[in-house]
């Protein structure tokens, strides 16, 4: 098929890489045309482990990168994956998806059926808007010339390309029968996992080929818009929880990490987030559950769950910074290094971290702050151009007569570390690991006074942290 992706971020180029990859003629379309230029030279626009590589593969072969929407008039689907950030009241800014829909309609193709595909997270009956701006704009005949339907995307920043080619499913919102035909005959490499074994030899893919495929689940386009959101949700209200969890060990003296792997053994349950951190953040939980909460209230059913687990998760970020506070007493005048800008490790994502709130509350009470990222320190300091912090190249530099050290995002980069030479660079050895993601008894062996959340000063493996068969 002749496929076009609006949107060179995390959503376009990563979907246009992957149906390249699969053999389709893919455009990706982009008003910036530096990131057009970027693409076009064999390079990504954003920084996603492997992508650099599929592009370069693909690019002048079945991948292509324009400014402008003339490639639409020969598209057989259209991609819209263009950002939907939040407003100040908590609900999507759909400007852009707005633009997306006014260039599609005024290049469509009269001659040629096109399905038009929401990938971006959009508000239940954005395919209504959608819809209503290209007929608008190109004065033909919604479910005649072209249709609208919702494709939620479920990548992760930082293992996106697995979540493209291995999804654990695929979610199809469609109300016209065409559309969902061609949806299907588009799906069926990734669900079929066609050439999978000889692409992954050619890309060296470190992913797992095991022998189940993803779920293809079909139904209506506003249940389909509502997945994403209910399922971002959810996870969001999972971590918030075990976080809770956290702060009440360190009051019993339970350790977290058992008592989550514990939960996690219990198949209804499961052991994927429920990872103790100093709360969630990034570009996707914040914005999704203010949307969520937002048109719930618009509509008079308000999500009580989810609006305590947003105010729990600020809990949790105030509680790292509290932690630190109580530990290090006043820290007017005290330098705390900060480890990991990002919202989570892979990523240069550095939008609605922890790490801006928790330096903000030590910046406020005198502390003198230096952070290192190894992908996220360029755009946390445009995003953050007020904080006064330095920002060090080497976390070396980080450790340099600080008076605390806090772990926030778990790198590997960090768990390789020399800790020793680390040790030697402190002036006070006390370090906060937010993720339990360090090995805290050889911190404390070379002198580190090391502890984590919810698991105390003294954190050993017992009896309790181990599975045994008998």
């Amino acid at each position: 098929m002749n496929i076009v992706c609006i949107g060179s971020g995390y959503v376009g180029s990563v979907t246009g890489a992957a149906f390249a990859t699969l053999g389709h003629r893919t455009t990706v379309i982009d008003i910036d045309r530096k990131k057009v230029e970027l693409i076009n030279s064999g390079k990504s626009p954003i920084y996603e482990p492997g992508l650099d590589e599929l592009i370069s593969s693909y690019i002048g072969n079945t991948l292509f990168a324009v400014d402008h929407y003339e490639v639409v008039r020969e598209a057989d689907v259209v991609f819209i994956g263009v950002g939907t950030p939040s407003k100040p009241d908590g609900t999507a800014d759909l400007k852009y998806i707005k633009l997306a829909a006014q260039g599609i309609g005024k290049h469509l193709n009269a001659e040629r059926f096109t399905v038009i595909v929401n990938k971006s997270t959009v508000p239940v009956g954005t395919a209504d808007l959608v819809s209503s701006i290209i007929e608008e704009n190109s004065g033909l005949i919604p479910n005649e010339h072209f249709a609208v339907v919702s494709n939620p995307e479920f990548l992760r920043e930082g293992y996106a390309l697995e979540d493209v080619f291995f999804p654990d499913r695929i979610v199809i919102g469609a109300d016209n029968e065409r559309a969902r035909a061609m949806m299907s005959a588009l799906y069926q490499g990734i669900v079929q996992r066609e050439n999978y074994f000889e692409k992954s030899a050619d890309f060296q893919f470190d992913y797992k080929l095991d022998n189940k495929k993803p779920d293809y689940f079909e139904t209506d386009i506003k249940s389909a818009e509502m997945i994403k959101y209910a399922s971002n949700a959810f996870l969001a209200v999972k971590i918030s929880y075990i976080n809770e969890i956290a702060r009440l060990c360190e009051v019993l003296g339970a350790d977290v990490t058992a008592v989550s792997k514990g939960m996690g053994l219990d198949s209804r349950i499961g052991n994927k987030f429920l990872q103790v951190s100093s709360g969630w953040s990034g570009s996707c939980f914040p914005k999704d559950t203010a949307e969520l909460l937002a048109t719930s209230r618009k509509y008079g059913c308000e999500l009580g769950v989810i609006e305590a687990a947003v105010q729990s998760n600020l809990q949790m970020h105030n509680f790292v910074a509290d932690k630190i506070k109580r530990r290090l007493k006043s820290l007017n005048g005290k330098t705390i290094g900060i480890l990991g800008l990002t919202f989570k490790p892979n990523t240069d994502d550095a939008r609605n971290t922890q790490a801006s709130v928790i330096i903000r509350e030590f910046a406020e009470v005198g502390a003198r702050i230096k952070v290192h990222d190894p992908q996220g320190m360029t755009m946390f300091r445009a995003l953050n151009p007020e904080l006064d912090i330095a920002y060090c190249d080497d976390p070396l530099e980080v450790a340099e007569q600080v008076d605390g050290l806090v772990l926030l995002t778990h790198w590997q980069e960090y768990a390789d570390l020399d800790w020793k030479e680390m040790f030697n660079k402190v002036r006070t050895p006390y370090l906060l690991d937010t993720r339990n993601f360090l090995d805290h008894s050889y911190l404390r062996e070379i002198g580190f006074d090391a502890e984590g959340l919810g698991v105390g000063s003294s954190k050993q493996e017992s009896r309790a942290d181990k599975t045994v068969a008998v």
